[in-house]
């Protein structure tokens, strides 16, 4: 066990919840009840069979999660980084409540409503650019099918011939779906299994230098007449392990998009909405990307929405007068109006309240508290980028375990592959942002 380390008096006061959890807590007998005790409900990548016994939710406020035994956890991860504005938002509330007693849902093929029309019209004034024209659906991995569909009808629409695959990059994730998982990093692990069913993309490392630079330039002249789009996830890659990289990358893709008649996708569901410490992640690097992905943070965690959102060049692109060229897709919940007025009632958000200034203030607070995580064995690195914190190990045994320790001391935090790391919502106190740091500094030392 590591110990001894001296903690900031802020994360010392914040420490005290109770004794960590280690790999023995967790019996046979409760490892493989799961299934048993909960006979109708299949979980998100879990294995039923052996998985702990998940925690239950009965009530959000803030950063707070109150459990059915009344234990009540700081939220750490803001529902999958969806929260912004932290839980139960009153403003937020209100328009729901509001959209609901008026018209919770109506189709949107041959219909469209305000809630929508509003949204579409705040987004164009928000977003960089040229990126006016938003086609809604409901989840990222569907806005993002939606983008790469734009894409690849963007060339047959202009009678550009065998322009049909993506290039994506090593470390990259992007969905779920069929489609998508062929964009994701293939050794990443979790698609693997699909190798055999998924079409075949192409595959790159980002361009971080100038070797790597010249080896994506290499391989768009040998098959850059095959892609309709670059596909990347700006800043940060978050499923592939919360990678980061440098605004620069970003204008060496739009540069080789523009060199080879390439369009160039952002991925910014995760990234969108203020997370990397902009409103949105391209803003860093000063590009505007050819089509643009959004959701999570879209409706401050409230209500299942998303949007793709493409440029004036993109849409015209589509539009004919003998009926032909239109883009073929139409989810059934697509511009839900629930969602929609959810969604501006969180631009109001972004506008009426300091969301960036407390994006830097958590980002500074981030910065100092887990620094002490450096010197803890078995810790890689420990970086941090707007609100986003995390401490990289070198490999984590059993991520359930941890998880179970960091709920005994009052938070709520989900490591994966090697990482622990932090997205609160941008409203959190200082406090519970202590809470949540120094959890990790002793449970780290305590695992170590």
């Amino acid at each position: 066990m590591a110990g001894g380390m001296d903690l900031p008096k802020a994360m010392r006061e914040n420490a005290g919840m109770s004794c960590t959890v280690s790999p023995a807590t967790v019996s046979s007998t409760e490892a493989n009840r799961l299934a048993a005790d909960l006979p109708h409900l299949w979980l998100p990548y879990t294995q039923m069979q052996t998985a702990p016994f998940p925690v239950e939710a009965v009530r959000t406020s803030g950063s707070r999660i109150t459990l059915a035994d009344g234990r009540e956890l700081v939220d750490g991860v803001a529902a999958w980084w969806t929260a912004c504005h932290g839980y139960s938002h009153p403003h937020i509330q209100q328009a729901l409540i509001q959209q609901a007693s008026m018209m919770p849902h109506v189709m949107f093929g041959g219909m469209v409503h305000e809630p929508a029309r509003r949204l579409a019209a705040r987004l164009a004034e928000l977003l960089p650019g040229d990126l006016e024209r938003t086609f809604f659906t409901d989840s990222g991995s569907v806005a993002m099918e939606v983008a790469v569909k734009m894409a690849v009808q963007y060339h047959i629409n202009r009678g550009t011939e065998g322009r049909t695959k993506m290039l994506s990059f090593r470390g990259g994730y992007h969905g779920d779906t069929l489609g998508m998982m062929s964009i994701c990093d293939p050794e990443e692990g979790m698609h693997s299994l699909f190798a055999g069913v998924l079409p075949k993309q192409v595959l790159a490392d980002l361009p971080v230098d100038d070797a790597s630079t010249a080896q994506l330039k290499a391989l768009l002249e040998k098959e850059g007449h095959t892609i309709a789009a670059i596909v990347t996830e700006p800043l940060v890659q978050g499923a592939g392990g919360m990678l980061f990289h440098s605004s620069e990358v970003l204008r060496r893709l739009r540069e080789l998009c523009d060199q080879f008649g390439i369009l160039l996708i952002l991925d910014e569901i995760f990234t969108g909405f203020g997370r990397t410490g902009t409103m949105f992640a391209c803003e860093q690097a000063d590009i505007v990307p050819d089509i643009m992905a959004l959701s999570k943070a879209l409706t401050g965690g409230t209500m299942a929405l998303a949007a793709t959102v493409a440029r004036k060049s993109v849409f015209e692109a589509f539009l004919s007068t003998d009926g032909g060229k239109a883009l073929m897709h139409g989810p059934t919940f697509m511009a839900n109006p629930l969602a929609c007025a959810v969604a501006n009632a969180s631009l109001d958000l972004f506008e009426q309240e300091p969301r960036l200034e407390q994006v830097a203030r958590i980002s500074d607070q981030l910065r100092r508290e887990l620094e002490p995580c450096r010197t803890i064995p078995g810790v890689k690195n420990v970086r941090v980028l707007g609100a986003i914190g995390v401490v990289e190990l070198e490999k984590i045994e059993d991520p359930d375990v941890l998880r179970r320790a960091f709920v005994t001391h009052g938070t709520w935090i989900r490591p994966f592959r090697n990482i622990v790391y932090l997205t609160p919502a941008f409203t959190i106190t200082p406090e519970d942002l202590s809470r949540l740091t120094s959890s990790i500094v002793t449970v780290l030392q305590d695992n170590a």
